[in-house]
């Protein structure tokens, strides 16, 4: 059954994400972009059986599909996380108007939290992972946390990660590399290490 991506109904996209089969392929490809052999042999089912699967899930636009760079005969799948966002706010105004997701995390008395949390990215160029990370916690938390990126010796932001960002509609061309001693006095809440 082929779906309308920008139609797919909440009652849809529960029954899509109620599938056992369907749950596990999700689950995985939270944790990292995957091919369909690589699906196969972590869910244990057919690769008929996942590709059906699969099928279904990029039919409502909760996953996506690319080719590889490297060997154009495979094909990455991924979640989508923005339109499964989306939908699951979806879902939760359907069922009652009250229950409706807010893009910005609330304290318990419904308020907007008076600071937003901050995450560094530390690696040793700052040129490209931690970057990419950066821009991909910015874009995928909605404005909801504050992403810094440094180096201990920083090097020119490498060509390949702005074109592989930009191949995910984010754009890094015009940030610079920074390194860590520009952040010795910020507090952040974590700091991850790539």
């Amino acid at each position: 059954m082929v779906t309308d991506v920008a139609t797919v109904s909440p009652s849809r996209f529960v029954q899509l994400l109620a599938d056992e089969q369907r749950w596990r392929l999700l689950q995985e490809l939270v944790r990292s972009d995957r091919k369909v052999s690589e699906l196969t042999e972590l869910v244990g089912r057919p690769q008929n059986l996942v590709s059906y699967h699969l099928a279904s899930l990029r039919n409502a636009g909760i996953v996506s599909a690319r080719r590889s760079s490297a060997d154009r005969r495979d094909t990455y799948y991924r979640i989508e996380m923005r339109r499964c966002a989306d939908l699951l706010c979806g879902v939760g105004s359907a069922l009652q108007p009250g229950l409706r997701l807010d893009v910005a995390p609330r304290t318990l008395d419904g308020r907007p939290p008076r600071r937003r949390p901050i995450v560094l990215f530390l690696c040793t160029g700052n040129s490209a992972r931690s970057q990419m990370a950066e821009a991909l916690l910015e874009h995928h938390s909605g404005a909801t946390i504050r992403a810094r990126s440094a180096g201990s010796h920083p090097k020119p932001l490498h060509p390949n990660a702005v074109r592989v960002m930009a191949e995910s509609g984010i754009d890094i061309s015009t940030r610079t590399t920074k390194h860590m001693d520009r952040f010795r006095q910020t507090r952040f809440d974590r700091v991850i290490t790539l």
